[in-house]
Order: structure tokens, then C-alpha cells, then sequence
């Protein structure tokens, strides 16, 4: 087992979270931290209960505090052909793989270990309760929220830069408008093809239609 108590003995310890799964649009991101020992940082909790601005200013300190840090990315053609759980989890092993150092153990967000032979454990809610988990869905989200602001610029009309991908009435419409661009998630309910006004024409343009 991995966490709690034997977490001292045990050597490096990596964080993993991600942040995007649930969104229509964009990748999704996950992060991989390790953090010094005993590391205490005010504020440190899931992202999603962390305003931005804080969110902002946390991920700067963890990026200069932490012993290691890396991200990894799972694009929506993977996400499509893998599935959203298996993509998440390659996009934490790419987090891994791309640390400085090699972790001793691995503390994975959730119920579902990645296919990685480190020494791991997965715990529901660990972003809530464990420092590392929480570092790492802190440095997931501003560096996705970046990534589709980015995707914005290059795919205007969805307004990817103010609802960051996810399912908003404004996302909806847009989609129902436009049709989806090549960075929506064409096998997620509301992207599907069948299911916005998308012409003949701009399904030409969309990779696997």
C-alpha cells in the first residue's frame, strides 16, 4: 500500500491528477508532482475549490517549490479512440514519464491505478486530502485553461476561452450553430455530429467523419 503513514518510508512520492475529463472540447491534462518533505503551502486543496486568481498564484509556488514537476497531454483523436478514463490515464503516465526524477510511488487521483509498474496507489478525493494529488490538479488546470485559450484563437466562435470546453448553454449553441471544430470531442453527447447543425460540407473537414 501506498499513502497515509508509509509514505515517509517508501522514498519520492509523485502526485498525479488531471483536469479536462469532463469537458466537450480540448485535451485533457494531467499533472505530476512531487513535493519536499513535510511541504505545507496555505491554500493547497482541489482545484476545483480554489478561485483562479489563487489558483494562479498556487501553481507559481508549486512550480518553484516542488523537488519535480511535469504535465502530460491526451488529445481529443485519442481521447475518441481510447476513451476518456484510458486517455486520462495516459496523459498521467506522460505526466510521469516526463518528471526529472524517477518516483519511488505514484498517489493517483481516483479509483483507477495507470499502467505504469511504479508502485502506486489510487484514492477517491486524494486532491482533497493529500498534497502532492493536490499540487498536481493545481498545475493541471491553469495549464489546460492556457491550452484553450490558445485553441480559442485558432477555433473563434465556441468562446473556448471563457468556458474553458465545458458543456455551458453558450458552448451548446455554438456547437449547434458551427458543427464541431477539430479539437471538440466528436464521440462526446452534444459534439456528435448527428446531434448539431453541421452541414455536408464542414463534415468534409472533420478527421473521422
Amino acid at each position: 500500500m501506498v499513502g497515509g503513514e508509509n509514505l515517509r518510508r517508501i522514498g519520492q512520492v509523485a502526485g498525479l491528477d488531471e483536469a479536462g475529463r469532463g469537458c466537450l472540447a480540448g485535451p485533457v491534462v494531467a499533472a505530476a508532482v512531487i513535493l519536499p518533505e513535510s511541504y505545507s503551502l496555505p491554500g493547497l486543496t482541489d482545484s476545483k475549490k480554489v478561485r483562479s486568481e489563487l489558483r494562479v498564484l498556487l501553481a507559481k509556488a508549486i512550480r518553484e517549490q516542488a523537488v519535480a514537476w511535469s504535465v502530460g497531454v491526451a488529445w481529443p483523436r485519442e481521447i475518441e479512440t481510447l476513451n476518456i478514463l484510458r486517455a486520462s490515464l495516459r496523459a498521467m503516465c506522460r505526466a510521469v514519464l516526463a518528471l526529472k526524477i524517477r518516483p519511488d510511488a505514484l498517489i493517483v487521483d481516483g479509483p483507477h491505478k495507470i499502467p505504469l509498474d511504479t508502485p502506486q496507489q489510487a484514492i477517491i478525493k486524494a486532491d482533497e486530502t493529500i498534497p502532492a494529488v493536490s499540487a498536481a490538479s493545481i498545475l493541471a488546470k491553469p495549464f489546460r485553461d492556457k491550452l484553450l485559450t490558445s485553441l480559442d484563437r485558432r477555433y473563434p466562435g465556441y468562446d473556448l476561452a471563457r468556458h474553458k470546453g465545458y458543456a455551458t448553454a453558450l458552448h451548446l449553441e455554438a456547437l449547434r450553430r458551427l458543427g464541431p471544430s477539430p479539437t471538440h470531442r466528436l464521440t462526446f453527447k452534444g459534439v456528435r455530429v448527428e446531434e448539431t447543425h453541421c452541414s455536408r460540407q464542414e463534415r468534409q473537414w472533420l478527421p473521422g467523419i
